[in-house]
């Protein structure tokens, strides 16, 4: 009898034993990867936590010709504050349009919740200006107050100024060091490797320089209608006055001259007067904020692009040849100036907002100016707190319809594989521990939430992974079928067992990425969790169910074809030995071929 060909031998057990305690190790690591991390839960979407709701209304700027609201600025708005809030590590913030004009924020209850709604329909139009004019934030005095008021001055101080000459009175003009001249800046002194603004101090504000021993806070009058119309406005400003500071600067086009408001570093609103900007938001490249290593305070760094650092240069050496207060710059980010750093020399392309920041103060300010300007103003037009109640009955719903599912499949498994369910309900425990443990991790790592789609996709999911175990089993029965004892069945069935799952996995898989690519919001939670159950299918079948059930086929109760382990000959229509008896000739009956053994 010839020795059977080594290339047609079946595939080898090989060690089993090696592939569980790779799962074994798998869900030890990543169970104490969870526990150690501190949370236990998956984060929860709006829909199962709760949050808030912002509902937004684009609006055109005053003196538009023709109007900006279009679906390609609404889209570009959507893609802004979705960066914006999401870049702050909200979990799965939905941003999206409503109508022609309207955006809604869906915003779950987080630790974050407060400064993305800060931020959602921040415009965030930056600009950098020279000062002009400082003062305090009350009303000006008018000039016979202020003269007959000299003498109570001296005694008790002007609350009401924060003028050149008194920065003059106080500041030495020739100082070296930038964050010495000037007034106070908002959010204390904004400085160095700076930000810049642009066009140099106009002649008209220039001869205010010249009223020193006056102390006359107001700009001196012009015969300009323009120009004399913003003294005014400057002269009656309070800042102090919320409903006036929001109508500040309303309408003014960056190549104009403006007013505007600012806090300094005591915490005082302060009001100014700012020269035409050469230089806005699009010149910045990226911001960060980091944390001043010589002060220990927060900081905002900034780089600029190429065409920005030039005009960053330019601008900042213009500055620097200027009497406090015109060497100083204001950062007016949405009309309020975030800063005012006085500047004694030329800066490159580098800048550095410095000031009394917090450390969400300042990671908010690099956020918005890293992700860019809304190309539209938004005002809030409603904002509503969503209770988890109702999402939170759809998933106690939901869960009850998943066990319940689960009860009639494993009901189905134990009386259709009777012995054959213990190793797919193992399977199913191992698949469902993986896939817990791994969306409780991923929340803090990419921001992964647990909503209500996504538990429709981890319930659909049950059906493939108990899919591929039923694929297995029937390829083995048949093997059994066929006559073969078990444990060369299992081996001969795993080939066969494994193209289809793969091929059957594969298909979902790539019908979970192109539903993830093509859709938004929540109907991406349902493919990302079907996508993710379904490697894991792979995983659980590949280095779980088969080397168990390799295990299983040496124990005698599964071996020998118990009645209750689903591998009954008897009960599959085999009557062993049956390929010897395909093998009888005639009366006798020759020796087995040892590869049909």
């Amino acid at each position: 009898m010839a020795a059977p060909k080594k290339g047609r031998r079946q595939s080898a057990p090989g060690k089993p034993g090696r592939s569980l305690v790779f799962i074994l190790i798998a869900l030890v690591a990543l169970t104490g990867g969870m526990f150690l991390s501190g949370n236990t839960t998956p984060r929860l979407g709006i829909d199962l936590a709760g949050g808030t709701s912002i509902t937004l209304q684009a609006k055109d700027e005053p003196g538009q010709k023709k109007s900006a609201i279009n679906p390609t600025n609404m889209n570009t708005a959507v893609s802004i504050i979705n960066n914006r809030v999401n870049g702050l590590g909200v979990s799965e913030a939905e941003v999206q349009t409503q109508g022609e004009d309207n955006i809604i924020v869906n915003i779950p209850k987080g630790t974050n919740e407060k400064q993305a709604r800060e931020q959602v329909g921040t415009t965030a139009q930056l600009y950098f200006r020279p000062v002009l004019t400082v003062a305090s934030g009350e009303p000006t005095p008018e000039p016979s107050a202020s003269s007959s008021g000299k003498d109570k001055d001296k005694d008790k101080g002007d609350k009401s100024t924060n003028t050149p000459e008194a920065t003059d009175k106080g500041d030495d003009k020739s100082s070296s060091t930038p964050t010495a001249t000037g007034s106070p800046s908002p959010q204390g002194r904004a400085v160095s490797d700076g930000l810049k603004a642009d066009a140099t101090p106009t002649p008209k504000a220039s001869d205010k320089g010249g009223d020193k021993d006056k102390g006359a806070p107001t700009p001196t009058p012009s015969a300009d209608p323009a120009t004399a119309a913003l003294q005014k406005k400057f002269t009656e400003l309070d800042c102090t006055d919320k409903a006036q500071r929001g109508k500040v600067g309303d309408g003014v086009k960056p190549s104009e001259q403006t007013i505007a408001c600012g806090k300094n570093n005591a915490g005082q609103w302060e009001k100014y007067v700012l020269g035409p900007a050469e230089l806005n938001g699009k010149d910045v490249d990226d911001a960060k904020a980091t944390i001043n290593q010589q002060s220990g305070a927060w900081v905002v760094n900034m780089e600029f692009t190429g065409g920005g650092s030039k005009k960053f240069s330019k601008t900042t050496s213009k500055l620097s040849q200027q009497q406090p207060p015109m060497n100083q710059f204001a950062i007016v980010l949405d009309g309020e100036v975030a800063s005012a750093p006085s500047v004694n020399t030329t800066l490159n392309s580098n800048a550095e907002i410095s000031g009394s920041f917090t450390q969400e103060s300042a990671q908010d300010l690099a956020n918005i100016l890293s992700y860019g300007a809304l190309p539209l103003t938004f005002h809030e037009q409603s904002v509503t707190t969503v209770s988890p109640a109702l999402g939170g009955e759809q998933l106690h719903a939901g869960l009850i319809a998943g066990a319940i599912g689960l009860a009639l499949v494993i009901i189905y498994l134990v009386v259709y594989y009777r012995g054959l369910s213990l190793i797919a309900i193992a399977s199913l425990l191992a698949s469902a521990a993986l896939t817990y443990t791994l969306m409780t991790l991923l929340g803090p790592a990419i921001s992964f939430t647990l909503n209500l789609p996504a538990v429709c996709g981890a319930i659909v999911a049950i059906g493939i992974t108990a899919d591929s175990f039923i694929v297995f089993f029937e390829r083995v029965r048949d093997e059994v079928r066929e006559g073969r004892t078990l444990r060369p069945a299992v081996e001969r069935a795993w080939p066969r067992a494994r193209r289809t799952i793969l091929v059957s996995d594969f298909v979902s898989f790539l019908a979970a990425a192109v539903l993830f690519i093509v859709t938004v919001g929540k109907v991406q939670g349902f493919a990302f969790t079907l996508g993710l159950t379904t490697l894991l299918d792979v995983v659980v079948v590949f280095f779980f169910t088969k080397p168990l059930m390799t295990i299983m086929a040496r124990k005698k109760f599964f071996a020998n074809g118990h009645k209750w382990s689903g591998l009954d000959p008897k009960r599959l229509g085999a009557k062993p030995p049956l390929r010897r008896t395909r093998r009888a000739t005639g009366s006798s009956v020759g020796p087995v071929d040892p590869k049909e053994a």
